[in-house]
């Protein structure tokens, strides 16, 4: 059986064609699987540095709360043992007020205290059974809310530092209501606070109010939702008058927003209640 040569040509052609074209098919194939399994290790990678990232800064919020809060701290202490008497920050604000309180403004708290001392001397009892609206419901002031809760640039030095609670608009001796049924626990000048009181409401919820200036209540005392606790104003660490109002939890401090969102308000004057926090 004889065969032409052209044949025999043709056919080694064709080999050698589909040869390399198999080849190529193969190793396309090997490319594509190499940077399908690469993608898949990227991807897990990314995957696990943002989970990474989340969890450091969910660490870093915690440790900018708990620096805030000795920070705090350190401040009271300081200005309770008259380590500072001024105001940090430049020295367009140093007289804007004290974390000290004056001497006539001792001699109030001084007969505020006799006055507590003997209403909690007496044999009344303290019974909570009569506090049916322990959980703050109520605006404290009508106003405009100045300054949300959680992290913001602080106004007298100008780095970042922790809000414990919201600001609401309120002219020097406008009346500052309880949120709920409680017992007021203290009524006191608190370092950069100023004059301030904390109602206790039971089951470890407690409400601030600060940068008062009078107290209307006195320590022990039993107070209902509305009743007034004292008059706003600006003493403490304070930039203008109004009021730094607080809801704390097991003595830490949670957003008070939640509560206003839902709580009625008192007065003519108008609330803003539409702030995104």
């Amino acid at each position: 059986m004889h065969v032409s040569h052209t044949i025999l040509y043709s056919v080694l052609a064709l080999a050698l064609v589909g040869g390399f074209t198999v080849a190529g098919f193969l190793t396309s194939y090997a490319r594509m699987v190499w940077k399908v399994a690469n993608y898949n290790h990227l991807r897990d990678e990314v995957s696990t540095l943002q989970q990474r990232y989340q969890a450091l800064a969910r660490t870093n919020e915690q440790t900018k709360e708990q620096l805030a809060t000795l920070q705090m701290l350190a401040s009271e202490v300081s200005s309770a043992y008259g380590i500072k008497e001024r105001l940090e920050g430049p020295a367009t604000i140093s007289g804007e007020s004290r974390l000290v309180p004056t001497y006539q403004q001792s001699l109030e708290r001084f007969d505020l205290l006799r006055t507590a001392r003997l209403y909690s001397t007496g044999t009344r009892k303290i019974n909570r059974t009569w506090q049916t609206n322990i959980v703050p419901s109520l605006w404290p002031v009508p106003g405009r809310l100045l300054s949300s809760f959680g992290s913001r640039t602080d106004p007298f030095t100008g780095g970042s530092a922790f809000h414990s609670g919201v600001d609401i608009t309120a002219p020097t001796g406008t009346p500052i209501r309880c949120t709920a049924d409680g017992i007021v626990k203290s009524a006191e000048w608190s370092g950069a606070y100023g004059k301030l009181v904390v109602v206790d409401h039971g089951g470890g919820v407690e409400t601030y109010y600060a940068h008062l200036s009078a107290f209307d209540v006195i320590p022990g005392q039993e107070v209902r939702r509305s009743q007034v606790v004292g008059k706003a104003g600006g003493t403490g660490r304070a930039t203008s008058p109004h009021l730094h109002y607080e809801v704390r939890q097991g003595g830490a401090p949670v957003n008070p927003y939640k509560y206003l969102a839902r709580s009625i308000v008192l007065g003519d004057t108008p609330v803003q209640k539409d702030l995104p926090f």
